[in-house]
């Protein structure tokens, strides 16, 4: 991969990730921040210079284009800094998920980016785990997925003492929790059937706190789910194929059971980007600037056909009239 022009928004802990992975692409990396204090500490982290005062103030210095742009700022912020770039005159972005806080604002950047002629993808690093990987070949081996289960439990009692921007943690099942729903779903195909279920409500969530429901894929696959986010429990995906059940409990890990079999076994998998980098991250961004997105990585139009399962497993109401 050659050498690449990178202009990185954002200065807080994703960023850094994404520089480590960066750096070690050789990419020439400029880094965009807003405020001092992430700027500072940015720099402690990764010795490379951060430009602070916002987008606005470093597109007024009118600099030449970069390859690409990554956006890691916070999820309020996604999609206004991805048009911004956009009309810019960027051409290829890597936005963090979810890519916007509503369908609206993601619809306009889906508009931009055609009329732009740009490419836009949502950055869901967990599609890239090694685990995912070693499990999709074994998946094709066994002719397929039949069913699968997932939870995306929350842990609640953490989140209530975040401090976020307004808006966040009320949606906070399309800004974290899609992680594991994305992951399920692009495992095992897009929903056509879904009965949705949702119940109670937590002070900084109060739409829901307990979710559970059941659906079908577009590959004839049923799934099931469920998430108590006023309980213990943890993120977890289990797919279920003739030969093997494939479970990512933690999600960076690959287990399987086989057939005839109630014994768990660990897979062993090829994880070194994994301990030196942010799981799948390295893969992500390699496949990003390969130009290589449409093999894994989630694109504009797939991010907005997801919204509305999304809404709807939250119970959110759909103010842009896209759920019922």
């Amino acid at each position: 991969m050659k050498s690449s022009n990178i202009w990185l928004i954002g200065a807080g802990a994703m960023a850094v990730d994404y520089v480590k992975v960066l750096t070690a692409m050789d990419a020439t990396v400029t880094i965009i921040g807003r405020r001092e204090e992430s700027a500072l500490r940015m720099q402690e982290k990764c010795g490379l210079p951060v430009f602070t005062g916002g987008l606005d103030s470093f597109l007024a210095t009118n600099p030449a284009m970069p390859d690409a742009a990554i956006v890691a700022v916070g999820v309020e912020g996604l999609a206004s800094v991805a048009k911004r770039l956009l009309g810019a005159g960027v051409k290829r972005v890597l936005l963090e998920k979810p890519g916007a806080l509503h369908y609206s604002e993601l619809l306009a950047l889906y508009e931009q980016a055609q009329s732009s002629k740009a490419e836009v993808v949502i950055g869901y690093n967990r599609r890239m785990y090694a685990a995912v990987l070693a499990a999709q070949k074994m998946i094709e081996e066994d002719g397929g997925v039949q069913s699968m289960h997932f939870e995306f439990t929350e842990w609640g009692h953490v989140i209530e003492g975040l401090s976020k921007a307004p808006g966040v943690k009320e949606a906070w099942l399309l800004g974290n929790s899609t992680h594991v729903i994305d992951l399920a779903f692009y495992l095992g195909g897009n929903p056509v059937e879904l009965h949705a279920l949702n119940s109670g409500s937590l002070s900084w969530h109060p739409t829901s706190a307990v979710f559970a429901g059941s659906g079908r894929t577009d590959r004839g696959v049923l799934f099931s789910y469920q998430a108590n986010w006023d309980a213990p429990g943890r993120w977890g995906v289990e797919v279920l194929t003739r030969h093997r059940r494939f479970i990512f409990r933690p999600m960076e890990a690959l287990q399987i059971m086989k057939r005839g079999s109630v014994a768990i076994e660990t897979v062993a998998i090829d994880d070194v980007e994994e301990k030196a980098f942010k799981p799948g991250l390295y893969r992500q961004v390699e496949k990003f600037l390969a130009k290589d997105a449409d093999i894994g990585l989630c694109s504009l139009e797939e991010q907005l056909g997801k919204w509305p399962i999304y809404e709807k497993i939250a119970g959110y109401n759909c103010t842009d009239g896209i759920v019922a």
